[in-house]
């Protein structure tokens, strides 16, 4: 059954400083559409989006909206000039009955709709955004960075959100959970057109693949026939000239042809070098309290940190892990307790609020004005991992041309900050590196180098974020903070502590099911005969027992899929060691979980 259109675009052509953006673009948005729109930083998501909304009027082409059909926005940074607090903003559009659907969106996302626009942080400014989307319900939303600023248990609930819906929905994000769990199309923008398969974001990194081996092939055999054709003008040319004067145009036809080809953006030169050694013990904290006012941010944490240990914090926003973060390298000190640091740390920062980028100076001045980048005596060069290097060629490294050189900090889009501050962490050798939010704005492809740098990196990583993918690539130990001064660790990514505080929870339930009332003090009375049968807690576990060990199962299968790989233990032994691990774990934790079921079965039919 044919699904009616949302929207309508027809040869769209866009020009931005002489550039052409889009040309000739086509794209339909039909009632039930699930759509990921991809691309590398800059390549125009956002301005497609705008497109969409209706926010930027194109150069030529046609934007058709059936009539009924709303079209909601939510902006990277929106505009709310005009209104006094974040639920006024959010509840503009809506009939005063229908107000209470913002304050349902504020407990979801976790923003305060009392809170005065002008003292609102960047990020409540963008849930604000986000509620107003969501409450406004309109047949199509338009979804740009919706999970930045958002802590992993706000994403879990926006995605449930998107999951039941039936609206239709056009998203853009950095988080690759996010998009497998809710898509089932996807626009790919690359070198000003825009592809579309009707398949996932699960199935675009295997599409792109596909795409780019057959456009080098095409590429390859062109070239092989230009060099033919080459030979052939030189050395026949001269026996037939009148009538190999067509052969000759068609010549230069296949050279302008391939000159116009546009190669595709290469990805950001990311290094990372480390600094001699630190000591094999990095850091150990022991019993350390910390409390601001009533708020308790960790209550007796004990933690040690071994040299090459990658540590993720994860938990709701406010919790304080950021905080713990300073406290654990020395620059936040704590109530109480004690904190050891290894020897000789080198520590470099990457700062979520990218507060140590001066948005009025120019990409260039804020590199070689740097005390630990500044090359003496040269206004030109800057000091990359001991070596000096041309400040221009340094920054076409990350994916910045020369014209940008010049451009103010402020002028950049959030992925490109993000660049530039990966840019001066990575110009200095270091041993030990703090990323707070490091995967906000960064697009798929320097999310992969990042991954690989830090697979490959020799130091310690300690590591804040949200993105549930980026920290089961990464992190070998995951700290869950989950307030009232609790912090807990676990051994793996975010999938490896999902599993094991699932199979923690039954556990610790069975002593308080099992706990008795103490008996009244009266004369003894003849004990009833035990009920055959399951109690409330052991059927509960029975039911919950094959979700388990499916789970179980599906991870066994990742692993061993991932150990099958003969080249593995070579090339990353640490990967190797980590995964032959989790695979022991999770077997025997299987065996467990079916025994128990086993049991439990036994009892119910008895």
């Amino acid at each position: 059954m044919a699904r009616a259109p949302l929207l309508q675009l027809s040869g769209i052509s866009l020009t931005f400083g002489g550039n052409p953006v889009f040309d000739g673009l086509d794209l339909v948005v039909q009632q039930g559409d699930r759509v990921a729109l991809v691309g590398r930083n800059g390549s125009g998501k956002s301005t497609l989006m705008k497109v969409m909304a209706g926010l930027i009027e194109p150069d030529h082409g046609e934007r058709v909206v059936p009539a009924g059909v709303r079209v909601g926005y939510m902006e990277q940074e929106p505009d709310l000039s005009g209104f006094a607090t974040l639920g006024e903003f959010a509840a503009s559009a809506l009939d005063p009955s229908e107000a209470y659907r913002v304050e349902m969106v504020a407990e979801g996302l976790k923003f305060r709709p009392e809170t005065p626009i002008a003292t609102a942080s960047g990020g409540e400014r963008r849930r604000a955004a986000l509620a107003k989307l969501l409450a406004e319900a309109p047949e199509l939303m338009l979804l740009d960075e919706p999970t930045n600023h958002l802590d992993i248990q706000a994403i879990g609930w926006l995605e449930e959100q998107l999951r039941d819906t039936r609206t239709a929905f056009v998203l853009i994000s950095h988080d690759r959970a996010f998009l497998r769990h809710l898509t089932r199309a996807t626009l790919w923008i690359d070198r000003g057109q825009v592809r579309r398969q009707e398949r996932g974001f699960e199935a675009f990194e295997e599409w792109r693949e596909q795409v780019w081996a057959e456009e080098d092939e095409a590429r390859h055999k062109l070239d092989r026939k230009i060099k033919a054709e080459a030979k052939w003008a030189v050395e026949g040319i001269s026996a037939r000239r009148k009538r190999n004067m067509g052969r000759v145009r068609a010549l230069q036809d296949l050279r302008a042809e391939r000159a116009a080809q546009i190669r595709r953006q290469g990805t950001a030169a990311l290094e990372l070098d480390t600094a001699p050694q630190s000591g094999k013990r990095v850091i150990e904290a022991r019993g350390l309290c910390k409390s601001f006012g009533d708020k308790q941010i960790v209550k007796n944490f004990d933690l040690r940190v071994m040299r090459g240990d990658r540590v993720a914090f994860v938990g709701p926003n406010g919790v304080g892990k950021t905080t713990l973060l300073k406290m654990l390298v020395g620059e936040v000190a704590p109530d109480a307790g004690t904190l050891t640091l290894g020897k000789n740390l080198e520590i470099a920062v990457f700062d979520q609020a990218r507060a140590t980028l001066n948005f009025e100076q120019t990409l260039w001045d804020g590199l070689v004005n740097d005390p630990e980048m500044r090359v003496s005596g040269r206004s030109d060069q800057v000091m990359v991992r001991g070596q000096p290097k041309h400040v221009v060629a340094y920054l076409k490294d990350f994916l910045f041309d020369e014209a940008q050189a010049r451009a103010p900090i402020g002028s950049l889009s959030g992925g490109e900050r993000a660049r530039l501050l990966l840019a001066r962490i990575m110009a200095k050798p270091s041993n030990l590196l703090i990323l707070d939010e490091p995967t906000n704005d960064l697009d798929v492809e320097t999310l992969d180098l990042l991954q690989d740098i830090l697979g490959e990196y020799d130091g310690t990583v300690l590591l804040v974020s949200h993105d549930r993918d980026f920290i089961d690539r990464v992190a070998t130990t995951t700290i869950a903070m989950e307030g009232d001064g609790r912090a807990t660790v676990y051994a793996g990514g975010w999938t490896d502590y999902q599993t094991q505080r699932a199979l923690a929870a039954p556990e610790a339930a069975k002593p308080a099911a099992a706990k008795k009332p103490d008996a009244p003090k009266e004369a003894p009375v003849k004990e009833a005969p035990k009920k055959s049968g399951l109690s409330f807690t052991e059927k509960h576990r029975l039911e919950e027992l094959p979700g388990v060990i499916e789970k179980l199962e599906r991870e066994i299968g990742k692993l061993n899929e991932l150990l099958s790989d003969p080249d593995l233990f070579t090339r990353e032994p640490v990967k190797f060691a980590k995964a032959t691990e989790m695979l022991g774990e999770r077997q025997a934790a299987l065996d467990a979980a079916e025994e128990e079921w086993l049991t439990l079965e036994e009892k119910a039919a008895g």
